[in-house]
């Protein structure tokens, strides 16, 4: 008994060839000329003792009879018995012509094949899509009755089947399997389909929230879910029973399970908040559709469902199945496969199978370049302040993922030492000499950069300066607050309005501020350097809004308190839990992978919403560190006394629950 199988090297086909292969004969594969290597390292890889019986056979869907050549086909006539066409396009996202295509004109070109070798019997591997969004329950003897087919994989579907039908000139078997998914057992699956478009929405929830969190998610119509092994093995037991041509068969769960318990089921296979709470999304059809098609008409509207869908990787005709509305009868399937031990195991039971293999071998994130080498390689990478501290730890790290790194500083001699370091390395910098508070040398450092490199990528706005003074000590010292405005911001200002342009021209570039976590915990004794930061925090955000659809991306970094000469003279520092600047650039690495619009500790962006939602109990605990961390000798304009730089038990318990914030 020999067998041929169309798509036998997909996902569905390899899984039925290792069932055909506990069998008696040869089985030939489709194979289009320019796949046979492909081909042959599937075969050596899966198949290697019985490379023998698994023999490819070059031809084309697309073209009449398979485009098999006459001599193979003449070879092959009168020695297979059963055809099983599985090609198609299973991708709700692919064009309606490739569909047709491959669906409806490759089942037609498979079927003359069939009857011109002489097989005995064609089995055709439809899809539940066939009934399109029939309202009920669908029987295995209805067709015609399907309704709702508008969307081409759908119709394609349907028509396809409905050539087998109606103009299969041999026997005929048509299987429609529910959703396949991974191997119950290994996991294994090729493409991101179905269930898995919302992975990564559930992988995000993980990192985001502890998985003890409750979360607000939706309930849909029942998603029909069998894992491949079931569909491939019912496929192989009902094709080798007798007396069951021209009969359809569906290979579904009799028992699915609605979109919001299956999204539970693979949260908690992947330790993420579960959704404790759902809303039924059938809600939203008391809408009426002309006001939810004006609202998701609105410009805005299509561009944050359009950005939110592409970061998940979530195609949007998914979302308009979501109310999915058919079940499916399967008495005929439990019929054929009663006393076999062919069924269709609970989900529950692997779930966890099919998350495990997704993250390891489909995650997108693992095919995605996240290396910074393949960020920032042959760019031009500014970093001001680089001459010490986060600025330097910075430029040597971008220069060692192959940067060409400008080194911005005022003191000429200790950035000149930053380059060397760089160069001995094997890396390239050049060093500018300028002080960014003279606003004048900042504007005429940027025209000399741009026309000595052309542009710069990466804006790494790092120089600041930091004053540790309470408000009381501060009544005289206005100027305090100009300086720290003057470099801050206005100097910051100065570099991005010098190179924003050709950033905007180019539609490329990325600039990065370094804020502090005092923006978001709103620290006390530092309000004229938070403030400037935070005039920097706010000018990042409106930018950002302004330039969202240029290409180039606004980062701000609420970095933690950093152990660099800037806190040096605040003694009390030296007791309390800093991060190292290498630390530090790594939260720039960060930034420059994945661009996002703010990095920030779990402690700071905890103080913002604690600040957001109970101003009062926010204030009263910074009120209290303020009163525990006194000011230090300079701030009041006294020697350094020994035991300033001795923090007592309490100030060192209280820094420790608070790491990383200023006092």
């Amino acid at each position: 008994m020999s067998y041929f199988v169309t798509g036998g090297t997909g996902f569905i086909g390899r899984n039925l060839i290792d069932q055909l292969l506990n069998r008696r004969g040869t089985i030939h594969v489709l194979v289009r000329k320019g796949s046979k290597k492909k081909f042959n390292a599937l075969v050596a890889e899966r198949w290697p003792d019985q490379s023998n019986r698994v023999v490819a056979v070059s031809g084309d869907l697309t073209r009449s009879s398979l485009g098999v050549s006459s001599a193979q086909m003449e070879a092959l006539t009168g020695k297979i018995k059963h055809v099983f066409h599985l090609a198609a396009v299973y991708d709700l996202a692919a064009s309606a012509e490739s569909q047709e295509q491959v669906n409806i004109d490759g089942t037609q070109n498979a079927m003359d094949f069939a009857a011109g070798v002489g097989a005995k019997c064609f089995h055709h591997t439809s899809s539940i899509a066939a009934a399109g969004l029939y309202e009920g329950t669908f029987r295995e003897d209805m067709f015609d009755e399907a309704v709702g087919l508008e969307h081409p994989y759908f119709r394609t579907k349907h028509e396809s089947e409905a050539l087998v039908r109606r103009r299969c000139p041999i026997a005929w078997r048509i299987y429609r399997p529910g959703i396949v998914v991974g191997h119950s057992k290994t996991g294994e699956i090729d493409k991101i389909d179905g269930p898995y478009y919302f992975f990564k929405l559930i992988q995000r929830l993980r990192r985001s929230l502890p998985p003890w969190v409750p979360t607000l998610g939706l309930e849909g119509g029942r998603i029909n879910l069998v894992p491949v092994d079931y569909v491939v093995r019912a496929m192989d037991h009902i094709a080798h029973k007798p007396k069951l041509d021209n009969t359809c068969f569906h290979l579904t769960d009799p028992n699915p399970k609605r979109i919001g318990e299956v999204m539970n089921l693979f949260a908690e296979a992947a330790h993420a908040p579960l959704m404790s709470m759902r809303i039924d999304a059938r809600i939203f059809n008391f809408i009426p559709q002309p006001i939810k098609h004006g609202i998701g008409m609105l410009p805005p509207v299509r561009r944050i469902i359009s950005q939110v869908l592409s970061d998940l990787g979530i195609p949007r005709d998914i979302l308009s199945f979501f109310n999915y509305p058919t079940r499916f009868d399967t008495r005929e399937t439990d019929r054929a496969l009663k006393g076999s031990g062919i069924n269709v195991p609970p989900l529950e039971d692997y779930a966890w199978v099919l998350w495990d293999y997704w993250e390891r071998h489909l995650d997108p994130d693992l095919f995605i370049d996240r290396s910074l080498g393949g960020q920032v390689r042959d760019k031009v990478v500014l970093v001001t302040g680089a001459s010490s501290g986060i600025g330097k730890a910075t430029a040597l790290m971008m220069a060692r993922a192959g940067a060409r790194v400008l080194l911005v500083a005022r003191k000429e001699d200790e950035l000149q030492q930053a380059q060397s370091e760089i160069e001995s390395e094997g890396g390239i910098a050049f060093a500018y000499s300028c002080d960014l508070a003279d606003h004048e040398a900042a504007e005429q450092l940027c025209k000399r950069v741009l026309k000595e490199h052309g542009a710069v990528d990466v804006l790494v706005n790092n120089a600041g300066r930091s004053i540790r003074r309470s408000i009381a000590l501060s009544y005289d010292r206005f100027h305090d607050y100009e300086r720290c405005m003057q470099l801050n911001y206005f100097g910051a200002l100065k570099m991005i309005m010098g190179l924003l342009p050709t950033m905007a021209e180019r539609k490329s570039g990325h600039i990065i501020n370094i804020s502090s976590i005092g923006v978001l915990t709103n620290a006390p004794r530092f309000s004229a350097y938070v403030a400037s930061k935070a005039a920097l925090d706010a000018f990042a955000r409106c930018a950002a809004a302004e330039f969202n659809d240029t290409g180039v991306a606004f980062t701000t970094i609420n970095m933690p308190l950093v152990r660099t000469p800037m806190i040096a003279p605040t003694k009390i520092y030296e007791s309390v839990p800093t991060i190292t600047t290498e630390d530090a650039a790594d939260m720039v690495k960060q930034a420059v992978i994945y661009r996002p619009q703010r990095i920030a500790t779990r402690l700071g962006i905890f103080a913002s919403v604690l600040h957001a939602l109970t101003p009062k109990i926010s204030e009263i605990v910074m009120n209290s560190a303020f009163r525990m961390f006194p000011d230090s000798s300079a701030a009041k304009g006294e020697s350094p006394s020994r035991a300033e730089s001795r923090a007592t038990q309490e100030q060192m318990a209280f820094a420790s629950l608070m790491r990383g914030i200023h006092w």
